[in-house]
């Protein structure tokens, strides 16, 4: 079973897609191909995808890969009507067993998006070295969870989902959360994509009340199914997150972490 089974009504309604000066940088990484490929691993429900489109020319091909049929579903169906000329295709899988159709496949920019920590980590690299063309970067990115931002509205909310799931941090049926044992730079350091540049971008996210428990809904620390009584949980942290609100609003000051990666030597 999926930690995310379930919930892509959640993830494509509540999930917040790129930051637009994310958007740009990866924009840049495409700047001068006629008909770029983007393959987006850990896809979910096409936030990147959906993000990366008005900064995508006509003929563009967009290749989504997660291992659950559901999201991808979802994702098309939000793609769809937005694609124009572009193309978008899914691959049912994990990500490092993405494996193109066409022989002389290269992809011009391979994203990862608040994922990499759930992959294979060593191996997804590995596989990108096999399908990206000579001049493109990796993007692994992300801003953390709601579970590690400090605001106090978050830290809580952490307390109030602590008291009903016990201190430490679940991760859906399978357990409980384990903090990687190094920093993904290390894990690229290692890699073919040696060449690193960190972008940290500061942005502020704004929620409100019911865009915060949809996305808790997507989580794998808070999904309904964890709860023994979900309904009382949700009663209790949407109390607490009206008394935090400011004219029904709650803001977090965050940032956004791009580590792009590149093989050594590559032309930019």
């Amino acid at each position: 079973m999926s930690l995310f089974d379930s919930v892509d009504h959640y993830y494509a309604r509540y999930r917040p897609r790129l930051p637009d000066q994310v958007v740009q940088i990866l924009a840049r990484e495409q700047a001068g191909v006629a008909a770029p490929m983007l393959l987006d691993l850990g896809a979910s429900t096409g936030q990147v995808a959906l993000s990366m489109l008005p900064a995508l020319p006509p003929a563009s091909r967009l290749d989504l890969v997660d291992q659950d049929e559901g999201m991808l579903r979802t994702a098309l169906d939000e793609l769809g009507p937005q694609l124009g000329e572009r193309t978008a295709t899914v691959h049912a899988v994990p990500a490092e067993k993405f494996a193109p159709a066409q022989p002389c496949y290269q992809a011009d920019l391979v994203t990862c998006c608040q994922a990499f920590h759930w992959m294979d980590r060593p191996a997804v690299p590995a596989m990108a070295d096999q399908v990206a063309a000579p001049h493109a970067a990796v993007a692994i990115m992300g801003d953390g969870s709601l579970w590690t931002h400090r605001a106090g509205w978050i830290v809580a909310l952490r307390e109030v989902i602590q008291s009903h799931l016990g201190a430490v941090r679940r991760a859906g049926t399978t357990g409980t959360y384990r903090e990687p044992g190094r920093r993904y730079e290390d894990d690229l350091a290692e890699s073919a994509f040696s060449e690193i540049a960190e972008h940290r971008i500061p942005f502020t996210p704004v929620w409100t009340p019911r865009s915060v428990l949809g996305y808790l809904r997507s989580t794998s620390f808070a999904r309904p199914d964890l709860f023994a009584d979900h309904a009382g949980f949700e009663d209790q942290a949407q109390e607490l997150l009206l008394q935090h609100a400011r004219d029904g609003v709650l803001h977090e000051d965050g940032v956004f972490t791009v580590l792009l990666a590149r093989r050594p030597g590559a032309a930019r």
